[in-house]
C-alpha cells in the first residue's frame, strides 16, 4: 500500500487532517497559487473564499451556522459600539458641573451594552450547548427517571454539528467581548470579520484567536515570500513526523488497552495512558505545527497553543502551557469576570480578614476556579468522564494552591531549594504521572470505565507488561516501540533547545543551503520509511476535530 493512498481521513472528511493528501497536496498548493496569481487588493477576497471553500468542504451545508456566526459578531458589535457613541455624545452634552447626572448617564448606557452582552452570549453559548449537549442531556433525564421506576423516556434526538463549532463560537464571543470592554473598536467590514473567524488553518481545531493577534494580519496579507514559504513548510513536515510517525503508530495500541483494559495488568493499563498521552500531544501539537505553518507562509503569525507542557512542576503551569489559548480565553472570560465581580469582591474582603492575605483570596477564586475547570471538562465534550476530567484538574489545582505555605515550611525545615535539578526533576516527574491519570479518565470510554482503569492500576492479573504475548495483542511490535521512542527523543531535544530559547526552525534556516536541505529531506525521508501506513492501517482522525 502506498503512503499516498492512507494519508486521507477516516469518517470526517478527507480534508479535516491538514496532513491528508486532499489538504497537503491538493487544497493547499491550489489556495497558494490562486493566491499568488491574484493582484494584491483581490489577495484577502481569495484568502476569505478559499477559507468558506474548505469550511463547506468539511462541514457541507452546516456552513450555515458559520455564516451566521460572522453575521452575529457584526451586528452585535456595531450595536455595543453605537451605544458607546450615543453615550459619549450624552455624557458630553452635560454641562461639567452636573457629575452626578454624569454618573447615573454612564450607569444606564452601561447596563444597556451588558444587556447586549448577556443577550449575545446566550446566543452563541446556547446554540453550542443546545447542539452538542442536548443528546446528553435527554440521556441522563431518561437515566434518572429509571431510577426512580418511571417508564416514560424522551427520545434522544440526532444533532448536525458542524466541525469546529466550539472552536469559533468562543472565538466570536471573545470579539463581542473584548469589544464590550474597549479594547478592540467594533470592525465595520464584515468581511474582515468573516476572515478572521473562518481563517482555514485554525477551523478545525484551533488555536482559538483573538481579533487583535490576527485579524488585521489576515486582512493586509501580502505577497508570499520564499523565507515565508521556507519557514512554513518546515514547521508543517515537523508537525507531519509527530502526527503519522508516533501519534498514528500508537493508536492501535491505545484503542485495544482502552476498550480492553480488564485483559491487562495495572502496568499494562498505565503503559496505555502513557501511550495515550504521548498520542494526544504529538497528534494535537503536531495539528498546531502544521497550522502555524500555514499561517506563516502566508505572513500571519498564529498564537502558539503549546509551550513545552512536560517540562510543567505544576498542575497549574502545565495548563499555561498546553492548549494555551483555551486557558487563555478562559482566563480572561470567565474567571477573571467572576473574581471581578461584586459579591465575591465583597467575599475576598471579608474572608482576607478572617482567613489571611493567602487563603482568603483563595476562597473566592476558589469558585472561579471551579467555574473554569467545569467549563473546561464540558467544552471538551457531552460525558461525565470530561466533568470528571475537569474536577480532577480543579481539585489538583486548587489542592496545590492550599498547601503551598505548607510546602515552603517544609521545604525550610528540610532544607530543600526549589532551583535544585533534583527537586525540579522530582516536580517534573510528579506532574507528568498526574497528568497521565488525568489523561487516562479523558480518554477512557465513559466515567465508570475511567474509574475501573484506576482500580486496575493496582491490579496483578491479566496479561503483564512484560509478557511475550503482550505486543502481538495490543498491533505493534518492538520496532514500532523504538520508532517511537527514536521520535519521541527528537522532539524532546527540539524542545530543550526551544525551552533555552533557541528557535529551532529560523536556526535551520539560517544554515547553509546544503545543511538545510538535508536536514529536510533526510526529515521527509524519515516520515515515508517510519510512518504509520501499510497493510491494515486505518487513517486516524485528528484528535481535537471531534471536540
Amino acid at each position: 500500500m502506498s503512503l499516498s493512498s492512507v494519508l486521507l481521513a477516516g469518517r470526517f472528511s478527507a480534508m479535516t487532517s491538514y496532513f491528508s493528501i486532499a489538504f497537503l497536496l491538493v487544497f493547499l498548493p491550489v489556495s497558494i497559487l490562486l493566491y499568488l496569481v491574484m493582484p494584491q487588493r483581490a489577495k484577502k477576497y481569495t484568502l476569505l473564499a478559499v477559507s468558506l471553500v474548505f469550511f463547506w468542504f468539511i462541514s457541507g451545508k452546516l456552513i450555515i451556522y458559520l455564516l451566521l456566526t460572522v453575521m452575529s459578531m457584526h451586528w452585535f458589535g456595531l450595536w455595543l459600539e453605537k451605544i458607546k457613541s450615543e453615550s459619549s455624545a450624552a455624557v458630553k452634552a452635560l454641562p461639567a458641573e452636573n457629575r452626578d447626572e454624569k454618573k447615573a448617564l454612564k450607569t444606564k448606557y452601561r447596563k444597556k451594552m451588558q444587556c447586549v452582552l448577556f443577550f449575545a452570549a446566550v446566543l452563541h453559548i446556547g446554540v453550542l450547548i443546545t447542539l452538542k449537549y442536548t443528546p446528553f442531556f435527554v440521556s441522563n433525564i431518561n437515566s434518572l427517571l429509571g431510577l426512580f421506576h418511571i417508564s416514560a423516556s424522551f427520545e434522544i434526538p440526532k444533532m448536525f454539528i458542524p466541525i469546529g463549532l466550539s472552536f469559533f463560537s468562543l472565538q466570536a464571543l471573545s470579539y463581542i467581548t473584548d469589544v464590550y470592554r474597549g479594547t478592540v473598536k467594533a470592525d465595520e467590514n464584515i468581511f474582515r470579520l468573516a476572515l478572521f473567524i473562518s481563517f482555514f488553518p485554525q477551523i478545525v481545531e484551533g488555536p482559538i484567536c483573538r481579533y487583535s493577534q490576527t485579524a488585521d494580519a489576515l486582512w493586509n496579507v501580502k505577497q508570499i515570500k520564499y523565507d515565508d514559504l521556507a519557514l512554513g513548510v518546515q514547521r508543517i513536515l515537523y508537525g507531519f513526523m509527530k502526527k503519522l510517525v508516533i501519534a498514528d503508530r500508537l493508536n492501535p495500541a491505545v484503542k485495544e488497552i482502552f476498550n480492553n483494559y480488564d485483559k491487562y495488568s495495572g502496568a499494562v493499563i498505565f503503559f496505555g495512558a502513557v501511550l495515550y498521552t504521548l498520542q494526544l500531544y504529538a497528534d494535537f501539537s503536531g495539528t498546531m505545527d502544521a497550522v502555524v505553518g500555514i499561517g506563516r507562509i502566508f505572513d500571519v503569525e498564529m498564537p502558539e497553543n503549546f509551550r513545552h507542557p512536560f517540562f510543567s512542576k505544576t498542575i497549574s503551569e502545565f495548563w499555561q502551557r498546553w492548549h494555551i489559548t483555551l486557558g487563555t480565553w478562559f482566563k480572561d472570560y470567565i474567571f477573571y469576570p467572576i473574581t471581578m465581580s461584586k459579591p465575591l469582591k465583597k467575599l475576598t474582603s471579608s474572608a482576607r480578614k478572617k482567613l489571611g492575605n493567602h487563603f482568603g483570596p483563595l476562597l473566592a477564586g476558589s469558585i472561579a476556579l471551579f467555574c473554569v475547570w467545569l467549563s473546561n471538562g464540558l467544552w471538551h465534550g457531552a460525558a461525565w468522564s470530561y466533568i470528571f476530567f475537569g474536577m480532577y484538574h480543579f481539585a489538583l489545582i486548587l489542592g496545590g494552591s492550599i498547601i503551598s505555605p505548607a510546602v515552603k515550611r517544609v521545604n525550610g525545615l528540610l532544607h530543600l531549594n526549589p532551583d535544585n535539578a533534583f527537586y525540579k526533576v522530582f516536580q517534573i516527574v510528579r506532574s507528568c504521572l498526574l497528568v497521565v491519570i488525568g489523561e487516562m479518565f479523558f480518554r477512557a470510554n465513559g466515567l465508570r470505565a475511567g474509574l475501573a482503569m484506576f482500580t486496575g492500576l493496582f491490579g496483578k492479573g491479566g496479561v503483564s507488561l512484560f509478557d511475550k504475548e503482550l505486543l502481538p495483542a495490543l498491533g505493534v511490535d518492538s520496532k514500532d516501540l523504538i520508532i517511537t521512542a527514536v521520535t519521541a527523543a527528537i522532539i524532546l531535544t527540539v524542545s530543550i533547545l526551544q525551552e533555552k530559547g533557541i528557535n529551532v526552525n529560523e536556526r535551520l534556516y539560517a544554515k547553509n543551503v546544503v545543511v538545510r536541505r538535508s536536514v529536510i529531506y533526510s526529515l521527509i525521508l524519515y516520515i515515508v520509511i517510519f510512518g504509520a501506513y501499510g497493510a491494515g492501517y486505518v487513517p486516524v482522525d485528528p484528535m481535537y476535530a471531534g471536540f
